[in-house]
């Protein structure tokens, strides 16, 4: 796992544009989830320091696999910023996909991860979300295009979105099939751990 005080160079400017990101778009009360936060959970995650950071620069996915095998707990959620990511957003997403299943089944003996990914294709439609989720254009700090995946403890992650829907949280998606069977998958998978 990379010590953010150690990046320099385009590193350093995706941590500082991961970190004004997360400011811009996903602390903010928003309309969508209730009027709570895209992620109610980042900003104390940021301000704590449990927030991992590493970077993969080639094709091969060891990074991904290293980091879903040793999951480092002092960390809340680590971001792999994959500069040479699966350039369709539905390949991207199916990998990992395929990946929560071959987690799920033992294969990289901890099942206690979850795996969430963002493609700089997204679309907020194929994300879930509505067209105005989120209101304003960000600017973004670097030229650089990269895709991130998400690595978290399942656990966790099930127990924090379990305060969530007593909240409202999740009530926009109750029309979205594909979202609800996510979460749907995501626990059954965490009441088998």
């Amino acid at each position: 796992m990379t010590i953010q005080a150690c990046f320099t160079g385009v590193e350093k400017q995706v941590c500082e544009e991961l970190r004004a990101w997360s400011a811009h778009a996903l602390e903010k009360p928003n309309k969508f989830f209730n009027d709570l936060p895209a992620c109610p959970f980042a900003k104390s995650a940021w301000a704590q320091d449990k927030v991992g950071l590493t970077f993969n620069y080639g094709s091969c996915k060891q990074s991904l696999y290293t980091l879903i095998s040793q999951y480092p707990n002092e960390f809340d959620v680590c971001l792999l910023v994959d500069f040479d990511y699966c350039k369709e957003p539905e390949d991207f997403h199916y990998e990992l996909a395929v990946l929560n299943k071959a987690i799920a089944n033992g294969t990289f003996i901890d099942k206690d991860i979850w795996l969430m990914g963002f493609h700089p294709d997204d679309t907020p439609e194929e994300q879930g979300y509505g067209e105005t989720v989120f209101d304003q254009e960000f600017d973004g700090l670097t030229d650089a295009t990269y895709a991130v995946t998400y690595v978290q403890r399942l656990s966790k992650l099930e127990e924090s979105a379990e305060t969530l829907r007593t909240k409202g949280y999740y009530l926009s998606y109750a029309d979205n099939e594909d979202v609800m069977e996510l979460y749907s998958q995501r626990t059954n998978l965490y009441r088998s751990l």
